[in-house]
């Protein structure tokens, strides 16, 4: 068995070709399709923040958003980049929205990726330290949430409040309680998928990783997972953990499916660097007619080690499509593997 939700960049174009035309397009779109997917029996409606660009940036409105549209599908990111973010800001942010979708937020977090804008952080007013990098500075802000998160007073409050305060130190409210535990980590590589597991959070693959070994792109994913586990177990944390990994995948089942797709998927893995030094692999797409998908994700050995599965969906085609994308997996793809 495997969760199965989708993706959603929220790319937004003004051109006649898209259905996606504006940000509030973009934004209220991706409400209706978690609504959609919910319908549908999707276990999750995730979506990746950009900041700078003609996507969905600022999340937690959005989440909030879907979380009172929905009752039961996890509501979650892939990734926010922590390089932007005051980490008590983001516990006040992340709490409300948690709690307005009853304890259903699944909080994906990262250093970041590269960027439309040359070190766009500098512009929301974030600094490395000295001697530190912009990575160490997202790492920091995560390391600060984290604890935050766990919900222990920490602020000495003022003798002479306007309100009434409870005994003691206090902490960032509204507090929602579980929601360390449904933090995830976005690595690309396997150091940080180890230091992930040391401190407890989830773990989020993405369609890329950092080239280590020359490998196919899913075996290279599949034991940066088992790494991941291990340490895990090594740091005797006593739940366990979720790893989830993200995918291009389409059934073949119609005439509008074949005009988008048909012409052939991205069947090999590439190879390309993301910034002057990262020599990144970037996983194949697929896309095919049911009983062939079956075979190719079988011997996807990443998706046979996660939990959970993302589907990454072309968001400008608009929201009916995008859920006729979704149902084609769970009901021609998904019970023939064994995930439902």
């Amino acid at each position: 068995m495997k969760k199965i939700g989708f993706l959603s960049f929220g790319h937004w174009n003004p051109s006649l070709q898209s259905q996606t035309r504006s940000a509030g397009d973009a934004l209220l779109q991706s409400i209706d399709l978690a609504v959609a997917a919910e319908e549908l029996g999707a276990d999750g409606a995730y979506f990746r923040v950009h900041h700078f660009a003609r996507q969905l940036a600022s999340p937690f409105p959005l989440l909030a958003a879907a979380g009172a549209r929905t009752k039961k599908i996890e509501i979650g990111t892939a990734v926010v980049d922590m390089r932007y973010e005051n980490p008590l800001y983001m516990a006040e942010d992340a709490g409300s929205a948690d709690l307005i979708a009853n304890g259903r937020l699944q909080l994906g977090i990262s250093r970041g990726s590269p960027e439309q804008v040359i070190d766009g952080w500098r512009y929301f007013g974030f600094e490395p330290q000295e001697g530190s990098t912009d990575a160490d500075m997202g790492r920091n802000h995560t390391e600060v949430l984290l604890e935050v998160l766990k919900g222990q007073g920490f602020a000495q409050p003022n003798p002479r409040p306007m309100f009434p305060n409870p005994p003691g130190l206090l902490r960032v409210e509204p507090h929602s309680e579980g929601l360390r535990d449904r933090i995830w980590w976005g690595a690309s590589s396997n150091a940080t998928a180890i230091w992930a597991a040391k401190l407890g959070m989830n773990l989020q693959s993405s369609t890329l990783k950092n080239d280590e070994t020359g490998e196919p792109f899913h075996v290279q994913q599949a034991a940066q997972i088992r790494a991941y586990r291990e340490a895990w177990k090594e740091a005797g944390h006593t739940r366990k953990p979720r790893v989830s990994v993200s995918r291009s995948i389409f059934a073949l089942v119609d005439d509008r499916d074949r005009a988008y797709f048909g012409a052939g998927s991205k069947e090999e893995d590439t190879v390309g660097y993301i910034d002057d030094n990262t020599k990144a692999i970037f996983g194949r797409s697929y896309a095919a007619e049911p009983d062939v998908l079956v075979r190719q994700l079988a011997e996807d050995e990443a998706i046979s080690e996660a939990d959970t599965l993302l589907l990454t969906v072309p968001n400008q085609l608009g929201v009916e499509y995008n859920a006729h994308v979704i149902e084609a997996i769970l009901k021609y793809v998904a019970p023939a593997l064994g995930w439902r």
